[in-house]
């Protein structure tokens, strides 16, 4: 008997160490190229994702808007010509006494006309500032007057005003910066958005992994099981029932571990294309086990996430432009008009310089309006759909305010519970893979039986996952944070990006 006993130990021994010889070529054969943490794939995410351009883009084309708005508020100086129109053709022509001629015109006409146009925000109106030189050719044979004619105008200044109208500029003025405020803020908000999906993809990967070493680890511990199992079973120490069971948990490990690797393989093309990690290299991560410890005050995120997100103004900016809205609905609905007035001098002669000489003033006042007598109720009908869109804006404007709130307030709290949580996971991954040791150990002197060992390694795999679970929620909630309110709680200084340009 004892020296049964002996045999057995060794081949237990034997088996043992060619088990861990397989388990660490298994783990060998996994080891990636490229070893990454947390913060590194964040960082390459926020610096050569496609997310990442995606934003940039947007920035870019926010700016160029920006400058458009501000060019409106500019001087522009415009040159405007024709050069030349040439016409031959029979045209109708009314006459003094009321008949109608159709001669033959053919004739050709220059012109060109350079202008300063200055815009008044205050009051939507324009200034102006304009000369124009303009040249007649007559080519009829039987013409007696002058072959060509020149036309002048040296100079003139004038003012356009609508009356009683929408005026654009100065609603431009107000809505236009909060827009481009806005998404410089939705940029660095764009970013955090990133971090927090990149934390997921990473955490994806990462518990495939480490369900991967899990399914090797088992697969190993289970080949030396059974091949224990054989041996007693040669010796009559087990029933057949009992052998049957530890082969079924063999097969069952390995079928584990197939679909592991295909978990992982998955999960790491998923996050390399997000990061925009080419190449054909494997990835191993490190998880992330420093966890921060400084606390959150909601009072100080709410507020903070105030001062920094973007929904904030564009709270504000959505109701100005429902105000606008009615604005437009009630000045292009209802009596309007423009005024136009101008002051210059024009010349006329055959001689060019002549027509600049020979000038005399030119002035023009016109008022001209416009005002709906009956339209069957459809200008009251748009500009009461224009108001009735403005209390709906201001009252969704309202909850959303008040869910904005509650949810900085939530996911603080959150934060703090998460933290506590991941704790007490780390405990229990601890112990139950403690308790999963002395099992293994116990059974292989025959103290307990293949119940008992099961019951451990379930508990020890459940608990590795949870804990892994509980570091993903954790560091998902502390990026949420950031996001949400754009302020860094460990140095107390809010998040931010320079703005495109200036």
């Amino acid at each position: 008997m004892f020296y049964r006993f002996l045999f057995s130990m060794a081949l237990c021994l034997m088996c043992l160490c060619a088990s861990l010889t397989t388990q660490a070529q298994e783990l060998d054969s996994l080891q990636p190229a490229t070893v990454l943490t947390l913060k590194e794939v964040i960082d390459m995410a926020k610096m050569q994702s496609p997310a990442y351009f995606q934003a940039k883009n947007f920035r870019e084309n926010q700016y160029w808007q920006w400058r458009t708005y501000k060019s409106n508020y500019l001087p522009q100086l415009v040159l405007e010509g024709t050069l030349p129109y040439y016409t031959k053709a029979y045209n109708q022509i009314l006459q003094p006494d009321g008949s109608i001629e159709v001669p033959l015109q053919h004739y050709s006409n220059a012109n060109l006309n350079l202008s300063l146009n200055q815009n008044v925000s205050l009051t939507g109106g324009q200034f102006f500032v304009d000369t124009r030189l303009e040249r007649y050719d007559n080519f009829r044979t039987d013409n007696k007057g002058p072959k060509y004619i020149y036309s002048t105008l040296p100079g003139r200044i004038g003012y356009r005003q609508p009356i009683s109208r929408f005026n654009a500029l100065s609603w431009d003025k107000k809505i236009e910066p909060l827009k481009y405020e806005e998404s410089q803020k939705q940029y660095v908000e764009e970013l955090e958005t990133m971090a927090v999906t990149a934390t997921n993809l990473f955490f994806n990967l990462l518990l495939a992994q480490n369900n991967l070493a899990m399914a090797l680890k088992n697969q190993a511990n289970n080949d030396t099981i059974y091949k224990i199992g054989q041996g007693r079973y040669n010796l009559g120490k087990v029933a057949e029932n009992e052998l049957l069971q530890l082969e079924l948990a063999l097969m069952n490990a390995s079928q584990e571990v197939s679909q592991g690797r295909l978990d992982v393989e998955t999960s790491t093309l998923r996050l390399k294309i997000y990061i925009g990690l080419t190449g054909d290299q494997r990835v191993q991560l490190l998880p992330p086990i420093t966890i921060p410890e400084h606390k959150l005050d909601e009072t100080v995120a709410i507020a903070e996430a105030r001062k920094n997100r973007q929904s904030v103004i564009a709270f504000k900016r959505r109701v100005l432009e429902a105000e606008r809205d009615v604005a437009q609905a009630k000045g292009d609905n209802g009596l309007n008009g423009d005024l136009i007035a101008t002051y210059g001098v024009s010349g006329t002669s055959s001689s060019l310089n002549n027509s600049y000489a020979n000038t005399v003033s030119q002035q023009m006042v016109q008022v001209a309006f416009r005002m709906p007598i009956l339209d069957w109720g459809r200008s009251r009908s748009i500009r009461k759909t224009a108001y009735a869109k403005y209390e709906q804006v201001k009252n969704t404007v309202a909850q959303d305010e008040l869910n904005f709130d509650q949810e900085v307030y939530t996911q603080v709290k959150q934060f703090e519970m998460l933290r506590e949580q991941l704790k007490i996971t780390r405990k229990s991954d601890d112990i139950a893979q403690r308790r999963y040791d002395i099992s293994k150990n116990r059974y292989l002197i025959g103290k307990i039986g293949i119940t008992d060992l099961n019951i451990a390694l379930t508990d020890k795999d459940k608990a590795k996952i949870v804990y892994v679970q509980s570091l993903r929620n954790f560091w998902n909630s502390y990026y949420s944070v950031r996001k949400l309110t754009l302020y860094d709680f460990e140095t107390n200084s809010p998040i931010s990006q320079p703005g495109y340009r200036d």
